[in-house]
């Protein structure tokens, strides 16, 4: 995202010195829009910034020269679609791919390459790769599909209103129009528990960008708890646009890092402060609790009833030889609708695509 928000900066410097209105206010409003589009379709990078940097007409002619300069000129239709694959990649980053540099850093990854990252496990990935896999997962759009809810807003054609009607007439002295409603549309609430104990450690920082990625594109219909031996609410901390900066926040709200894991009593601590209600649960962990299964099997059972969904992701799961046989598996399986790997950047683009339907 840092590498994004440099590249679009300096082309609104190149719009100025060509005379295009491209002020920081108009710049700030670009990068508001590109955090809510598909920064890897050219076509929405170019209305993005086409609708937010140009002031008058004058300024169009001199955006498409800027545009076709400093881009390619590459102008792709706009496809929008609720999750995005991360192996599409902007023309430009492609460019000067390096031999070396320094070491940690991520060259930006032609389309094989990212291929092959996408399905690599994290957990075996050098500092670089893991840096490379993060950029890419901070591109990932992680969209809903929208259901009706229990509200109504106000509307031109629909159900008729009659307190409004009454209102209005009330306060008119006779009825001059007749007030109309309809349902208002939302995306499912997801509520997503990561475990950050020491045997996640290798999965903990993907999972929580991943996270990220989520607040992000659905920032009031997610919720983000880290697991450990304590529950942990971290929606606000990945709620700022930077992933970098988020998990700086995150790392400095979670008290538990890589210790161990009693979900079992968190699910109840949560349970108790919170509701699950037509949510989909997503439960990040590889089972090994160390409470009472018990207690785990209790509280399962629990949010299964309030749920609309129940997800179990487990990074052991992307491999054929993986079976169940952790207490803390044995006992939340009953109540888990979809058991799904979580080791890989194509494992997070299918939950993603999970979630979008769900």
């Amino acid at each position: 995202m840092d590498e994004l928000v440099a590249t679009m900066t300096a082309f609104a410097r190149t719009l100025r010195a060509a005379g295009v209105a491209a002020d920081h206010e108009r710049t700030q409003n670009m990068l508001r829009a590109l955090d809510h589009l598909d920064v890897t379709d050219s076509g929405e990078v170019y209305w993005a910034g086409r609708l937010t940097l140009c002031a008058t007409p004058d300024d169009l002619p001199r955006y498409d020269r800027c545009f076709a300069a400093y881009f390619g000129g590459m102008r792709a239709s706009v496809a929008r679609t609720s999750t995005t694959s991360v192996t599409r990649h902007l023309a430009a980053e492609t460019r000067g791919e390096a031999d070396g540099g320094d070491e940690g850093t991520a060259a930006p990854a032609t389309a094989s390459r990212a291929e092959v990252l996408r399905h690599r496990d994290v957990a075996r990935l050098t500092e670089a790769e893991r840096a490379e896999v993060h950029r890419m997962l901070a591109m990932l759009r992680c969209g809903r599909e929208r259901r009706r809810s229990r509200r109504f807003e106000g509307a031109h054609r629909g159900v008729l209103d009659p307190r409004r009607t009454i209102r209005d007439a009330l306060r008119k002295g006779d009825i001059a129009r007749l007030r109309h409603k309809r349902h208002t549309t939302r995306p499912r609430t997801v509520v997503l528990f990561v475990d950050v104990s020491g045997s996640m450690a290798p999965y903990a920082e993907t999972l929580l960008r991943f996270a990220h990625a989520l607040v992000r594109s659905e920032p009031r219909a997610t919720k983000v708890y880290s697991v450990g031996t304590r529950l942990t609410p971290l929606t606000a901390e990945l709620r700022h646009r930077d992933p970098g900066t988020a998990l700086n926040e995150v790392s400095k709200a979670i008290p538990d890092w890589s210790g161990g894991t009693r979900l079992g009593d968190e699910l109840k601590e949560y349970l108790s402060r919170y509701s699950a209600r037509g949510a989909t649960a997503v439960i990040a962990s590889d089972g090994w609790e160390r409470g009472d299964p018990a207690l785990l099997r209790a509280q399962m059972a629990r949010l299964a009833r309030q749920a609309h969904r129940v997800i179990w992701v487990n990074p052991h799961k992307g491999y054929e030889d993986y079976q169940p046989l952790t207490g803390g598996m044995r006992a939340a399986l009953p109540y888990v609708d979809d058991l799904v790997a979580g080791h890989s950047l194509a494992a997070y683009e299918r939950l993603s695509e999970r979630l979008a339907h769900a």
